[in-house]
């Protein structure tokens, strides 16, 4: 099993990363954290692994810090969340975000992500409230935005399709959001959408 990788992003998306190691390009299905985190960083950089082999796939996915990778690998040995639901998750909530919802009990949070019934909500509580200590790590700083308007929300847009969204329907939210707010970042945007969705 892969443990971590070190190189270069030569590719970067809220919803994938292309990473070079060793003149070899490895794509790993990251979160919105991690992609903010890539983007504040210059060079060669180092990303946890946790793998995924099916009998039609074999699947990466990256984590700039240890604790959302454990956070992640907590969600998927909950029935009924698989890790394409935990990058969603991760997605939606910071770190200390959901580890705060876990404890305090806050299923409708969480329910209001896509691909989670208040059932799998509650389930989550339930069988990881024992294993999640709140942790000091403090919110990810946004990154500055660059690029045109069009730029942002295609970016958002390419995200929430990557993501299993319906186009169509993510077009109709983001719209919403840039008109009340054009100067929106890329990953803000894909968390507003997130939560309407």
């Amino acid at each position: 099993m892969y443990e971590y990788i070190k190189g270069l992003a030569i590719e970067l998306t809220p919803a994938y990363a292309v990473i070079e190691s060793n003149s070899i390009g490895y794509m790993l299905n990251i979160s919105l954290a991690t992609f903010e985190e890539i983007q504040r960083s210059s060079g060669e950089l180092k990303l946890l692994i946790h793998e995924v082999i099916r009998e039609d796939s074999h699947l990466l996915y990256g984590f700039f810090t240890a604790r959302e990778r454990e956070l992640f690998r907590l969600l998927i040995g909950v029935s009924g969340v698989g890790p394409n639901t935990a990058i969603l998750i991760l997605s939606s909530l910071s770190t200390t975000e959901l580890e705060s919802v876990i404890n305090s009990g806050d299923h409708t949070r969480l329910k209001n992500v896509k691909g989670i019934g208040v059932k799998t909500a509650q389930r989550i509580i339930v069988d990881l409230k024992d294993k999640i200590k709140p942790s000091d790590e403090t919110l990810f700083l946004q990154p500055e935005s660059s690029g045109s308007y069009s730029d942002v929300y295609d970016e958002a847009l390419a995200a929430l399709t990557a993501l299993g969204f319906v186009r169509q329907q993510s077009q109709k939210i983001l719209k919403r959001i840039f008109d009340a707010d054009p100067s929106v970042k890329v990953e803000i945007a894909v968390k507003k959408a997130l939560s309407l969705m």
